[in-house]
């Protein structure tokens, strides 16, 4: 195998847990429903498919990094191919479908639909 498949399940498994807690209410779970004009009515239902979808997307995410970089990697050649990664393909095509949505960097409706660039 390319990449070492337990290593991506690791990687896979910390950024599901990381997202979990940064979207809960111990962190920014409030300040991110005000700043997308979400509900905690509009947030019931439908968990399983978003955690599930999460933790499937995260699998995706972590072995396809695995694979980019291979399976003994040098640590300076990790950290930047993943910065990379990050920069390149991730920040890059979220900030493309902002653009479309005419949306500010920070990405939310209530900055979006008060900025001077959205205004009619």
């Amino acid at each position: 195998m390319p990449f070492d498949p337990l290593a991506a399940l690791v990687a896979a498994v910390s950024m599901f847990l990381v997202g979990g807690l940064w979207y809960s209410p111990l962190l920014f779970a409030k300040p991110w429903m005000n700043d997308n004009g979400l509900t905690d009515a509009e947030l019931q239902g439908g968990t399983a498919r978003v955690f599930g979808g999460a933790f499937v997307l995260s699998l995706l995410m972590a072995f396809n990094l695995a694979a980019f970089i291979g399976p003994d990697p040098a640590l300076p050649f990790a950290v930047a191919a993943s910065g990379a990664a990050g920069i390149g393909w991730v920040a890059a095509s979220f900030r493309l479908v902002y653009l479309f949505e005419r949306k500010s960097s920070g990405c939310s409706r209530s900055t979006a639909a008060t900025s001077p660039s959205h205004s009619s």
